[in-house]
Protein backbone atom coordinates (compact mmCIF):
# COMPACT_ATOMS: atom_id res chain seq x y z
CA UNK A 1 0.00 0.00 0.00
CA UNK A 2 2.87 2.31 0.71
CA UNK A 3 4.13 1.89 -2.86
CA UNK A 4 0.72 2.89 -4.26
CA UNK A 5 0.51 6.08 -2.25
CA UNK A 6 3.98 7.23 -3.23
CA UNK A 7 3.54 6.58 -6.92
CA UNK A 8 0.28 8.57 -7.03
CA UNK A 9 1.78 11.75 -5.59
CA UNK A 10 0.39 14.83 -7.32
CA UNK A 11 3.77 16.44 -7.87
CA UNK A 12 6.23 14.15 -9.74
CA UNK A 13 9.16 15.93 -8.07
CA UNK A 14 7.95 14.61 -4.71
CA UNK A 15 7.45 10.97 -5.74
CA UNK A 16 9.29 8.71 -3.30
CA UNK A 17 10.45 5.18 -3.87
CA UNK A 18 9.61 2.89 -0.93
CA UNK A 19 12.54 1.32 0.89
CA UNK A 20 10.91 -2.09 0.48
CA UNK A 21 10.84 -1.65 -3.31
CA UNK A 22 14.50 -0.58 -3.44
CA UNK A 23 15.57 -3.63 -1.46
CA UNK A 24 13.29 -6.02 -3.38
CA UNK A 25 14.73 -4.87 -6.70
CA UNK A 26 18.30 -5.29 -5.53
CA UNK A 27 17.62 -8.81 -4.25
CA UNK A 28 15.46 -10.09 -7.10
CA UNK A 29 16.98 -8.51 -10.19
CA UNK A 30 13.47 -7.77 -11.46
CA UNK A 31 13.27 -6.26 -14.93
CA UNK A 32 12.02 -2.68 -15.31
CA UNK A 33 8.62 -2.32 -16.97
CA UNK A 34 8.93 -2.53 -20.75
CA UNK A 35 12.51 -3.77 -20.70
CA UNK A 36 13.31 -6.59 -23.12
CA UNK A 37 13.94 -10.00 -21.60
CA UNK A 38 17.53 -9.92 -22.80
CA UNK A 39 19.81 -12.12 -20.78
CA UNK A 40 17.09 -13.20 -18.37
CA UNK A 41 16.72 -11.76 -14.89
CA UNK A 42 20.47 -11.77 -14.49
CA UNK A 43 20.52 -9.14 -17.22
CA UNK A 44 19.99 -6.38 -14.63
CA UNK A 45 21.10 -8.09 -11.43
CA UNK A 46 24.41 -7.29 -9.73
CA UNK A 47 26.08 -10.14 -7.87
CA UNK A 48 26.81 -10.15 -4.13
CA UNK A 49 30.45 -11.19 -4.21
CA UNK A 50 32.39 -8.67 -2.07
CA UNK A 51 33.38 -9.16 1.58
CA UNK A 52 34.11 -6.75 4.46
CA UNK A 53 37.79 -6.04 3.85
CA UNK A 54 37.28 -5.69 0.12
CA UNK A 55 34.51 -3.14 0.71
CA UNK A 56 36.66 -1.26 3.24
CA UNK A 57 39.48 -1.32 0.68
CA UNK A 58 37.14 0.33 -1.84
CA UNK A 59 36.60 3.20 0.59
CA UNK A 60 40.26 3.52 1.57
CA UNK A 61 41.36 3.28 -2.04
CA UNK A 62 38.98 5.98 -3.28
CA UNK A 63 39.88 8.30 -0.42
CA UNK A 64 43.61 7.91 0.17
CA UNK A 65 45.27 9.03 -3.02
CA UNK A 66 42.48 11.19 -4.41
CA UNK A 67 43.88 14.03 -2.36
CA UNK A 68 46.95 13.31 -0.33
CA UNK A 69 49.29 12.70 -3.26
CA UNK A 70 48.64 16.08 -4.85
CA UNK A 71 46.13 18.22 -2.91
CA UNK A 72 48.81 19.68 -0.65
CA UNK A 73 50.10 21.62 -3.65
CA UNK A 74 46.94 23.75 -3.64
CA UNK A 75 45.84 23.53 0.01
CA UNK A 76 49.13 24.57 1.68
CA UNK A 77 49.37 27.87 -0.28
CA UNK A 78 45.84 28.69 0.95
CA UNK A 79 46.29 27.79 4.63
CA UNK A 80 50.03 27.45 5.26
CA UNK A 81 51.01 24.89 7.92
CA UNK A 82 47.51 25.40 9.36
CA UNK A 83 46.44 23.01 6.62
CA UNK A 84 46.62 20.51 9.49
CA UNK A 85 43.56 22.18 10.99
CA UNK A 86 41.92 22.11 7.55
CA UNK A 87 42.37 18.36 7.42
CA UNK A 88 40.95 18.02 10.94
CA UNK A 89 37.87 20.07 9.98
CA UNK A 90 37.35 17.99 6.86
CA UNK A 91 37.86 14.78 8.86
CA UNK A 92 35.31 15.82 11.51
CA UNK A 93 32.78 16.60 8.79
CA UNK A 94 33.50 13.32 7.05
CA UNK A 95 33.29 11.46 10.36
CA UNK A 96 29.88 12.86 11.27
CA UNK A 97 28.61 12.16 7.78
CA UNK A 98 30.25 8.74 7.67
CA UNK A 99 28.23 7.68 10.71
CA UNK A 100 25.06 8.82 8.90
CA UNK A 101 26.13 6.87 5.81
CA UNK A 102 26.61 3.80 7.99
CA UNK A 103 22.97 3.90 9.15
CA UNK A 104 21.49 4.42 5.69
CA UNK A 105 23.81 1.88 4.05
CA UNK A 106 22.72 -0.75 6.57
CA UNK A 107 19.05 0.19 6.09
CA UNK A 108 19.00 0.53 2.28
CA UNK A 109 21.80 -1.75 0.98
CA UNK A 110 21.50 -0.90 -2.73
CA UNK A 111 23.86 0.36 -5.45
CA UNK A 112 22.76 3.99 -5.82
CA UNK A 113 24.41 5.46 -2.72
CA UNK A 114 23.01 8.86 -1.68
CA UNK A 115 20.93 9.01 -4.89
CA UNK A 116 18.90 6.01 -3.71
CA UNK A 117 18.74 7.35 -0.15
CA UNK A 118 17.36 10.67 -1.42
CA UNK A 119 14.81 8.83 -3.58
CA UNK A 120 13.48 7.06 -0.50
CA UNK A 121 13.41 10.11 1.77
CA UNK A 122 13.11 13.37 -0.20
CA UNK A 123 11.54 12.57 -3.53
CA UNK A 124 12.43 12.08 -7.16
CA UNK A 125 13.42 15.66 -8.02
CA UNK A 126 16.03 15.95 -5.27
CA UNK A 127 17.21 12.39 -5.93
CA UNK A 128 17.90 13.19 -9.58
CA UNK A 129 19.83 16.31 -8.53
CA UNK A 130 21.87 14.26 -6.07
CA UNK A 131 22.55 11.70 -8.79
CA UNK A 132 23.82 14.50 -11.02
CA UNK A 133 26.07 15.71 -8.18
CA UNK A 134 27.48 12.21 -7.72
CA UNK A 135 28.18 11.78 -11.43
CA UNK A 136 29.96 15.15 -11.43
CA UNK A 137 31.85 14.29 -8.26
CA UNK A 138 33.16 10.95 -9.51
CA UNK A 139 33.74 12.05 -13.10
CA UNK A 140 35.82 15.12 -12.27
CA UNK A 141 37.67 13.34 -9.45
CA UNK A 142 38.55 10.37 -11.68
CA UNK A 143 39.81 12.73 -14.38
CA UNK A 144 41.88 14.74 -11.90
CA UNK A 145 43.51 11.65 -10.42
CA UNK A 146 44.21 10.27 -13.89
CA UNK A 147 46.03 13.52 -14.74
CA UNK A 148 48.14 13.30 -11.58
CA UNK A 149 49.08 9.69 -12.43
CA UNK A 150 51.13 11.01 -15.35
CA UNK A 151 53.13 13.27 -13.03
CA UNK A 152 54.25 10.38 -10.83
CA UNK A 153 54.83 8.15 -13.86
CA UNK A 154 57.21 10.77 -15.24
CA UNK A 155 58.93 11.00 -11.86
CA UNK A 156 59.42 7.22 -11.82
CA UNK A 157 60.74 7.17 -15.41
CA UNK A 158 63.12 10.02 -14.63
CA UNK A 159 64.51 8.38 -11.50
CA UNK A 160 64.78 4.95 -13.12
CA UNK A 161 65.84 5.60 -16.71
CA UNK A 162 66.57 9.33 -16.85
CA UNK A 163 63.78 9.91 -19.41
CA UNK A 164 60.32 11.44 -19.28
CA UNK A 165 57.28 11.48 -21.50
CA UNK A 166 57.31 14.72 -23.55
CA UNK A 167 54.99 17.42 -22.22
CA UNK A 168 53.08 17.38 -25.51
CA UNK A 169 51.88 13.83 -24.70
CA UNK A 170 51.82 14.04 -20.89
CA UNK A 171 49.68 17.12 -20.20
CA UNK A 172 46.38 18.55 -21.45
CA UNK A 173 46.05 21.85 -23.38
CA UNK A 174 46.52 24.78 -21.01
CA UNK A 175 49.05 22.85 -18.93
CA UNK A 176 51.91 22.78 -21.44
CA UNK A 177 50.80 19.91 -23.66
CA UNK A 178 48.34 18.74 -26.28
CA UNK A 179 47.16 15.32 -25.10
CA UNK A 180 47.54 13.49 -21.78
CA UNK A 181 48.37 9.98 -23.01
CA UNK A 182 49.20 8.42 -19.60
CA UNK A 183 45.79 9.46 -18.25
CA UNK A 184 43.99 7.79 -21.15
CA UNK A 185 46.04 4.58 -20.74
CA UNK A 186 45.16 4.50 -17.04
CA UNK A 187 41.42 4.90 -17.67
CA UNK A 188 41.44 2.16 -20.32
CA UNK A 189 43.22 -0.28 -18.00
CA UNK A 190 40.76 0.44 -15.18
CA UNK A 191 37.76 -0.05 -17.47
CA UNK A 192 39.07 -3.42 -18.67
CA UNK A 193 39.44 -4.60 -15.08
CA UNK A 194 35.97 -3.34 -14.10
CA UNK A 195 34.31 -5.12 -17.01
CA UNK A 196 35.95 -8.40 -15.98
CA UNK A 197 34.01 -8.43 -12.69
CA UNK A 198 33.41 -6.70 -9.36
CA UNK A 199 35.07 -9.38 -7.22
CA UNK A 200 38.18 -9.42 -9.43
CA UNK A 201 38.39 -5.63 -9.32
CA UNK A 202 37.89 -5.61 -5.54
CA UNK A 203 40.60 -8.24 -5.05
CA UNK A 204 43.17 -6.34 -7.12
CA UNK A 205 42.17 -3.11 -5.40
CA UNK A 206 42.65 -4.62 -1.93
CA UNK A 207 46.23 -5.59 -2.84
CA UNK A 208 46.95 -2.08 -4.14
CA UNK A 209 45.52 -0.54 -0.97
CA UNK A 210 47.99 -2.56 1.12
CA UNK A 211 50.86 -1.24 -1.00
CA UNK A 212 49.50 2.30 -0.73
CA UNK A 213 49.28 2.28 3.07
CA UNK A 214 52.79 0.86 3.35
CA UNK A 215 54.19 3.58 1.08
CA UNK A 216 52.50 6.41 2.98
CA UNK A 217 53.68 5.07 6.33
CA UNK A 218 57.20 5.02 4.85
CA UNK A 219 56.78 8.65 3.76
CA UNK A 220 55.72 9.71 7.26
CA UNK A 221 58.65 7.90 8.88
CA UNK A 222 61.25 9.39 6.52
CA UNK A 223 59.79 12.91 6.33
CA UNK A 224 59.47 13.21 10.11
CA UNK A 225 63.24 12.68 10.36
CA UNK A 226 63.55 16.13 8.76
CA UNK A 227 61.04 17.77 11.15
CA UNK A 228 61.79 21.50 11.45
CA UNK A 229 59.69 23.63 13.77
CA UNK A 230 60.66 26.67 11.70
CA UNK A 231 58.68 25.26 8.78
CA UNK A 232 55.51 25.54 10.87
CA UNK A 233 55.76 29.32 11.23
CA UNK A 234 53.89 31.43 10.44
CA UNK A 235 51.32 28.78 11.19
CA UNK A 236 48.26 30.43 9.61
CA UNK A 237 49.51 33.19 7.29
CA UNK A 238 46.05 33.72 5.76
CA UNK A 239 44.06 33.40 8.97
CA UNK A 240 40.81 31.57 9.60
CA UNK A 241 39.57 32.31 6.08
CA UNK A 242 42.54 30.48 4.56
CA UNK A 243 42.01 27.48 6.82
CA UNK A 244 38.33 27.32 5.82
CA UNK A 245 39.09 27.66 2.10
CA UNK A 246 41.66 24.88 2.27
CA UNK A 247 39.29 22.62 4.22
CA UNK A 248 36.61 23.17 1.57
CA UNK A 249 39.04 22.43 -1.25
CA UNK A 250 40.46 19.24 0.22
CA UNK A 251 37.08 17.83 1.20
CA UNK A 252 36.85 16.07 -2.16
CA UNK A 253 39.50 13.77 -0.71
CA UNK A 254 36.82 12.13 1.42
CA UNK A 255 34.51 10.90 -1.35
CA UNK A 256 35.60 7.35 -0.54
CA UNK A 257 32.88 7.18 2.10
CA UNK A 258 30.31 7.54 -0.64
CA UNK A 259 32.15 5.00 -2.78
CA UNK A 260 31.63 2.37 -0.07
CA UNK A 261 27.87 2.84 -0.27
CA UNK A 262 27.83 2.38 -4.06
CA UNK A 263 28.87 -1.24 -3.42
CA UNK A 264 25.79 -1.96 -1.29
CA UNK A 265 24.20 -4.22 -3.89
CA UNK A 266 27.31 -6.35 -4.44
CA UNK A 267 28.26 -6.81 -0.77
CA UNK A 268 27.77 -9.99 1.23
CA UNK A 269 25.66 -9.52 4.39
CA UNK A 270 25.37 -5.75 3.69
CA UNK A 271 23.48 -4.76 6.86
CA UNK A 272 26.52 -5.71 8.93
CA UNK A 273 29.29 -5.26 6.37
CA UNK A 274 28.48 -1.78 5.07
CA UNK A 275 28.59 0.17 8.38
CA UNK A 276 31.72 -1.66 9.50
CA UNK A 277 33.47 -0.92 6.20
CA UNK A 278 32.57 2.79 6.42
CA UNK A 279 33.88 3.08 9.99
CA UNK A 280 37.11 1.22 9.11
CA UNK A 281 37.60 3.51 6.11
CA UNK A 282 37.06 6.61 8.22
CA UNK A 283 39.57 5.57 10.90
CA UNK A 284 42.35 4.54 8.49
CA UNK A 285 41.94 7.57 6.22
CA UNK A 286 41.92 10.14 9.03
CA UNK A 287 45.10 8.76 10.62
CA UNK A 288 46.94 8.61 7.30
CA UNK A 289 45.87 12.06 6.09
CA UNK A 290 46.84 13.91 9.25
CA UNK A 291 50.11 11.96 9.57
CA UNK A 292 51.16 12.67 5.97
CA UNK A 293 50.12 16.34 6.15
CA UNK A 294 52.07 16.89 9.38
CA UNK A 295 55.19 15.16 8.04
CA UNK A 296 55.03 17.12 4.77
CA UNK A 297 54.60 20.64 6.16
CA UNK A 298 57.21 20.04 8.87
CA UNK A 299 59.78 18.79 6.34
CA UNK A 300 59.39 21.54 3.72
CA UNK A 301 58.69 25.31 3.86
CA UNK A 302 55.11 26.07 2.91
CA UNK A 303 56.15 28.40 0.07
CA UNK A 304 57.60 25.45 -1.87
CA UNK A 305 54.34 23.50 -2.25
CA UNK A 306 52.69 25.64 -4.93
CA UNK A 307 53.12 24.11 -8.38
CA UNK A 308 55.30 21.27 -7.11
CA UNK A 309 54.77 18.14 -9.24
CA UNK A 310 54.88 14.70 -7.61
CA UNK A 311 55.18 16.62 -4.35
CA UNK A 312 55.57 13.81 -1.82
CA UNK A 313 58.23 12.07 -3.90
CA UNK A 314 60.10 15.36 -4.26
CA UNK A 315 60.01 15.92 -0.49
CA UNK A 316 61.57 12.51 0.14
CA UNK A 317 64.27 13.17 -2.42
CA UNK A 318 65.08 16.52 -0.83
CA UNK A 319 65.05 15.10 2.71
CA UNK A 320 67.29 12.11 2.06
CA UNK A 321 69.48 13.44 -0.72
CA UNK A 322 68.99 10.09 -2.46
CA UNK A 323 66.72 8.95 -5.25
CA UNK A 324 65.58 5.58 -3.89
CA UNK A 325 62.97 6.82 -1.34
CA UNK A 326 61.44 9.05 -4.00
CA UNK A 327 61.58 6.12 -6.44
CA UNK A 328 59.67 3.89 -4.01
CA UNK A 329 57.08 6.57 -3.30
CA UNK A 330 56.61 7.38 -6.99
CA UNK A 331 56.02 3.68 -7.70
CA UNK A 332 53.61 3.51 -4.77
CA UNK A 333 51.78 6.60 -6.01
CA UNK A 334 51.36 5.05 -9.46
CA UNK A 335 49.75 1.98 -7.87
CA UNK A 336 47.73 4.12 -5.47
CA UNK A 337 46.32 6.46 -8.09
CA UNK A 338 45.48 3.46 -10.28
CA UNK A 339 43.33 2.08 -7.46
CA UNK A 340 41.71 5.48 -6.84
CA UNK A 341 40.73 5.85 -10.49
CA UNK A 342 39.45 2.27 -10.52
CA UNK A 343 37.09 2.89 -7.59
CA UNK A 344 35.91 6.28 -8.84
CA UNK A 345 34.97 4.75 -12.17
CA UNK A 346 33.29 1.87 -10.31
CA UNK A 347 31.16 4.23 -8.22
CA UNK A 348 30.02 6.22 -11.24
CA UNK A 349 28.93 3.11 -13.15
CA UNK A 350 26.83 1.86 -10.22
CA UNK A 351 25.05 5.19 -9.82
CA UNK A 352 24.22 5.15 -13.54
CA UNK A 353 22.95 1.59 -13.05
CA UNK A 354 20.54 2.65 -10.31
CA UNK A 355 19.32 5.68 -12.25
CA UNK A 356 18.75 3.55 -15.34
CA UNK A 357 16.81 0.95 -13.35
CA UNK A 358 14.57 3.72 -11.99
CA UNK A 359 13.88 5.07 -15.48
CA UNK A 360 15.79 8.27 -14.84
CA UNK A 361 18.11 7.34 -17.71
CA UNK A 362 17.59 5.03 -20.72
CA UNK A 363 17.17 1.40 -19.65
CA UNK A 364 20.38 0.37 -21.35
CA UNK A 365 22.15 1.78 -18.29
CA UNK A 366 20.27 -0.77 -16.14
CA UNK A 367 21.63 -3.85 -17.89
CA UNK A 368 24.62 -5.91 -16.87
CA UNK A 369 26.68 -8.30 -18.92
CA UNK A 370 25.43 -11.78 -17.92
CA UNK A 371 28.89 -13.30 -18.30
CA UNK A 372 30.50 -11.13 -15.61
CA UNK A 373 27.57 -9.54 -13.78
CA UNK A 374 28.93 -6.03 -14.43
CA UNK A 375 27.33 -3.01 -16.18
CA UNK A 376 29.73 -3.10 -19.14
CA UNK A 377 27.89 -0.42 -21.16
CA UNK A 378 28.08 2.02 -18.24
CA UNK A 379 31.78 1.30 -17.86
CA UNK A 380 32.48 2.10 -21.51
CA UNK A 381 30.44 5.34 -21.41
CA UNK A 382 32.08 6.51 -18.18
CA UNK A 383 35.54 5.51 -19.41
CA UNK A 384 35.21 7.50 -22.63
CA UNK A 385 33.96 10.59 -20.80
CA UNK A 386 36.64 10.51 -18.11
CA UNK A 387 39.41 9.78 -20.64
CA UNK A 388 38.41 12.77 -22.77
CA UNK A 389 38.34 15.09 -19.75
CA UNK A 390 41.72 13.86 -18.52
CA UNK A 391 43.28 14.02 -21.98
CA UNK A 392 42.20 17.50 -23.02
CA UNK A 393 41.04 19.54 -20.01
CA UNK A 394 43.24 21.07 -17.27
CA UNK A 395 41.30 20.15 -14.15
CA UNK A 396 43.00 22.08 -11.33
CA UNK A 397 40.15 24.59 -11.20
CA UNK A 398 37.54 21.83 -10.91
CA UNK A 399 38.69 20.48 -7.55
CA UNK A 400 36.28 22.80 -5.73
CA UNK A 401 33.48 21.62 -8.02
CA UNK A 402 34.08 18.06 -6.86
CA UNK A 403 34.02 19.23 -3.24
CA UNK A 404 30.68 20.98 -3.74
CA UNK A 405 29.11 17.90 -5.31
CA UNK A 406 30.42 15.77 -2.43
CA UNK A 407 29.14 18.19 0.22
CA UNK A 408 25.67 18.30 -1.35
CA UNK A 409 25.52 14.49 -1.33
CA UNK A 410 26.74 14.34 2.28
CA UNK A 411 24.15 16.91 3.40
CA UNK A 412 21.35 14.91 1.79
CA UNK A 413 22.52 11.72 3.51
CA UNK A 414 22.56 13.38 6.94
CA UNK A 415 19.11 14.88 6.40
CA UNK A 416 17.90 11.51 5.11
CA UNK A 417 18.72 9.87 8.44
CA UNK A 418 16.44 12.33 10.25
CA UNK A 419 13.62 12.00 7.71
CA UNK A 420 13.71 8.20 7.64
CA UNK A 421 13.83 7.94 11.45
CA UNK A 422 10.68 10.08 11.67
CA UNK A 423 8.77 8.61 8.71
CA UNK A 424 9.67 4.92 9.10
CA UNK A 425 10.98 4.26 12.62
CA UNK A 426 10.29 0.52 12.34
CA UNK A 427 12.72 -0.21 9.49
CA UNK A 428 15.37 -2.89 9.98
CA UNK A 429 18.55 -0.91 10.72
CA UNK A 430 21.83 -2.81 11.00
CA UNK A 431 23.42 0.28 12.55
CA UNK A 432 22.01 3.38 14.27
CA UNK A 433 23.63 6.79 14.46
CA UNK A 434 24.78 7.45 18.05
CA UNK A 435 23.79 10.79 19.54
CA UNK A 436 20.75 11.15 17.29
CA UNK A 437 19.52 13.76 16.30
CA UNK A 438 22.56 15.88 17.26
CA UNK A 439 25.01 13.92 15.09
CA UNK A 440 23.21 14.38 11.74
CA UNK A 441 22.44 18.02 12.58
CA UNK A 442 26.13 18.70 13.28
CA UNK A 443 27.03 16.89 10.05
CA UNK A 444 24.72 19.19 8.06
CA UNK A 445 26.14 22.27 9.83
CA UNK A 446 29.76 21.31 9.07
CA UNK A 447 28.92 20.55 5.44
CA UNK A 448 27.25 23.95 5.02
CA UNK A 449 30.27 25.64 6.62
CA UNK A 450 32.59 24.02 4.08
CA UNK A 451 30.23 24.96 1.23
CA UNK A 452 30.47 28.58 2.40
CA UNK A 453 34.26 28.43 2.08
CA UNK A 454 34.27 27.51 -1.62
CA UNK A 455 35.23 29.99 -4.32
CA UNK A 456 32.38 31.96 -5.92
CA UNK A 457 33.16 30.68 -9.42
CA UNK A 458 32.45 27.15 -8.21
CA UNK A 459 28.79 27.95 -7.64
CA UNK A 460 28.44 29.32 -11.17
CA UNK A 461 29.87 26.13 -12.71
CA UNK A 462 27.74 24.04 -10.38
CA UNK A 463 24.63 25.96 -11.42
CA UNK A 464 25.39 25.30 -15.09
CA UNK A 465 25.76 21.58 -14.37
CA UNK A 466 22.48 21.43 -12.44
CA UNK A 467 20.71 23.35 -15.21
CA UNK A 468 21.84 20.69 -17.66
CA UNK A 469 20.65 17.97 -15.27
CA UNK A 470 17.27 19.69 -14.94
CA UNK A 471 16.92 19.76 -18.74
CA UNK A 472 17.48 15.98 -18.86
CA UNK A 473 15.06 15.36 -16.00
CA UNK A 474 12.18 17.42 -17.39
CA UNK A 475 12.90 16.37 -20.98
CA UNK A 476 13.22 12.62 -20.38
CA UNK A 477 13.28 11.31 -16.81
CA UNK A 478 10.01 12.71 -15.48
CA UNK A 479 8.08 10.87 -18.24
CA UNK A 480 10.05 7.60 -18.13
CA UNK A 481 10.33 7.24 -14.36
CA UNK A 482 9.06 3.88 -13.15
CA UNK A 483 7.02 5.73 -10.54
CA UNK A 484 5.19 7.52 -13.35
CA UNK A 485 3.52 4.21 -14.24
CA UNK A 486 1.69 3.05 -11.10
CA UNK A 487 -0.17 0.19 -12.77
CA UNK A 488 3.02 -1.37 -14.06
CA UNK A 489 4.66 -0.74 -10.72
CA UNK A 490 1.90 -2.70 -8.98
CA UNK A 491 2.41 -5.58 -11.44
CA UNK A 492 6.16 -5.49 -10.75
CA UNK A 493 5.58 -5.49 -6.99
CA UNK A 494 3.30 -8.50 -7.32
CA UNK A 495 5.93 -10.30 -9.39
CA UNK A 496 8.62 -9.53 -6.84
CA UNK A 497 6.48 -10.78 -4.00
CA UNK A 498 5.85 -14.07 -5.74
CA UNK A 499 9.47 -14.49 -6.84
Amino acid sequence: MQGNSTTKAVNPLLRKKPVATLIAESESGALPPGAPEHGGRSGIHLRRSIGLWQVAAIGISCTVGTGIFFVLNTAVPEAGPAVLISFVLAAITAGLTGICYAELASTIPVAGSSYSYAYATMGEGIAFGVGACLLLEYGVAASATAVSWGEYLNKLLDLTFGVTIPDALAAPPGSGGYFNLPAVVLVVLCCILLIRGASESARVNAIMVGVKITILVLFVAVALSAFRTGNLTPFAPHGVAGVGMAASSIFFSFIGLDAVSTAGEETKNPRRTMPLAILITLAVVTLLYIGVALAAVAAQPSNRFAGQEAGLAQILQDVTGHGWPALVLAAGAIISIFSVTLVELYGQTRILFSMGRDGMLPQRFARVWPRTGTPAWNTVVVGVGVALLAAFVPLDALTDLTSLGTLVAFTVVSAGVIILRRSQPGLNRGFKVPGYPLTPILSIAFCLYLVYGLHSGTFLMFGVWLAGAAAIYFGYSIKHSRLARPAEEEDLAAGVSSH
